[in-house]
């Protein structure tokens, strides 16, 4: 979905859009008009204009991009987001965008369950209930499990097998139950 797209649905202008995004009005015209790329703009930006555009960022970008972005930036963006809007904040932008269902209709699972089990970890957290849309994706486990990149080198570098083991038994719950082995997502910088 185009910016154009998504203004002409949402009834609203550019000059509206600046405003509501907080994004200068050169800029947003420049984006609209051709003179700027959307894909060479902050990713600050294209979040501020998918936000108030209530659409993903992804899908503010897929008529610009020819594939996706790797799975561990895919993760650090996730875990920025929960820490940049907070959990409960984040929980209702991921539940309003319907980013899981979209990546799973995509056939990108392993960001449809890393953005579920997110939300069902901090739904756990904050003492919230699940959101029962997603009963049938909390059904599905990917088919290989995955480790972080770091740990992966780190078992790789030394040899020993026995450092996923142990990444995998101090997993957070909600994403190893989808063969997802993240332990820490609140620490980012």
């Amino acid at each position: 979905m185009t910016i154009q797209d998504a203004l002409k649905q949402k009834n609203m202008s550019i000059y509206r859009l600046a405003k509501l995004s907080g994004v200068p009005y050169a800029t947003v015209n420049d984006i609209c008009n051709g003179k700027a790329k959307l894909e060479k703009c902050s990713a600050e930006t294209i979040y501020r204009i998918a936000r108030t555009l209530g659409v993903s960022m992804e899908e503010l970008l897929a008529p610009y991009c020819t594939k996706r972005s790797s799975f561990e930036n895919f993760k650090s963006t996730v875990c920025h987001r929960v820490k940049e809007l907070g959990d409960l904040d984040f929980i209702l932008d991921v539940l309003d965008s319907r980013e899981i269902r979209t990546y799973y209709e995509r056939k990108w699972y392993p960001e449809s369950l890393y953005l579920l089990a997110m939300v069902d970890y901090l739904s756990r957290e904050n003492d919230i209930p699940l959101c029962e849309e997603y009963d049938d994706l909390r059904r599905c486990r990917l088919e290989k499990v995955i480790y972080p990149a770091s740990i992966r080198a780190v078992s790789l570098a030394s040899k020993d097998d026995t450092i996923l083991q142990k990444a995998a038994m101090r997993a957070i719950p909600e994403f190893k139950r989808f063969n997802i082995i993240e332990s820490e997502v609140r620490d980012v910088v």
